[in-house]
């Protein structure tokens, strides 16, 4: 049994994950890398200059429940613990009105964000259930709680993701284990900028004239993201359950 606590983070290799990963292991926890591409793994592993001795890439496809039930028991049987569960894996899809938004976009973006959420949900918790203790981090979005155009499929799956989180922070919250959501607002990812070439094919003039900020006037930098992720899997929050924690820097502010 290792000294270290574990975290597992599903989408390591993107924008806000690979920042999720550098902010466990400077908490000295040993992180498992999840995503779909292990040599996008490598890269980001490379490119971060992570402690090999302290990350373990997992290609896993969390969308196949098969390999997301492999993957957890290859992880507990090198561990033999998993402290917390990170799943920022998540796609926005093409974006379109509803008339024209293609039911492949629409289940393609609800295989990720919400099928993969649960599946590795449900398959870490018996784990933390044994230890009785464990945190689970989903990610909502502002996109969850406000009804934006031109994406129905991403904004409907974070609004599952939130109450998906709820309802595990209500029935395991007696067990040890806390469930919490983030929602972000813009963040500086090549997400944002994938949304900005969304609004373009659309037609949009000057995209990212469109988008509208909080009044901190600028989107979130991944560390920011990253920070409150760990917070809420970190003692301070240890009260905190089924929590939607908005990192928007106002922009949901009414």
């Amino acid at each position: 049994m290792i000294e270290n606590k574990v975290c597992i983070v599903t989408g390591a290799s993107g924008g806000i994950g690979s920042r999720i990963v550098e902010k466990f292991l400077a908490e000295n926890y040993d992180v498992v890398m999840v995503d779909l591409n292990s040599e996008k793994i490598e890269e980001a592993v490379e490119k971060n200059r992570f402690d090999r001795n302290r990350v373990i890439v997992c290609a896993m496809d969390i969308t196949n429940e098969n390999a997301v039930e492999s993957g957890i028991h290859d992880i507990v049987s090198r561990y033999g613990r998993i402290d917390a569960l990170v799943n920022a894996a998540g796609i926005c899809g093409s974006y379109d009105q509803i008339v024209e938004y293609s039911f492949e976009n629409f289940k393609k973006v609800y295989e990720v964000n919400v099928f993969g959420t649960f599946l590795m949900i449900q398959n870490v918790i018996p784990v933390m259930i044994r230890t009785a203790k464990g945190c689970i981090v989903n990610f909502g979005s502002v996109s969850g709680m406000r009804g934006y155009s031109f994406e129905v499929g991403y904004g409907s799956s974070k609004w599952a993701v939130i109450g998906m989180s709820e309802t595990v922070a209500n029935e395991y919250g007696s067990e040890g284990i806390r469930c919490n959501c983030v929602s972000p607002g813009w963040v500086n990812t090549c997400m944002m900028e994938k949304t900005i070439e969304n609004y373009r094919k659309l037609g949009i003039e000057d995209p990212e004239n469109w988008i509208t900020y909080g009044s901190i006037r600028r989107p979130a930098e991944p560390e920011e993201i990253a920070n409150a992720v760990y917070f809420l899997c970190c003692d301070q929050s240890s009260y905190i359950n089924g929590a939607n924690i908005v990192v928007d820097g106002g922009m949901t502010i009414k």
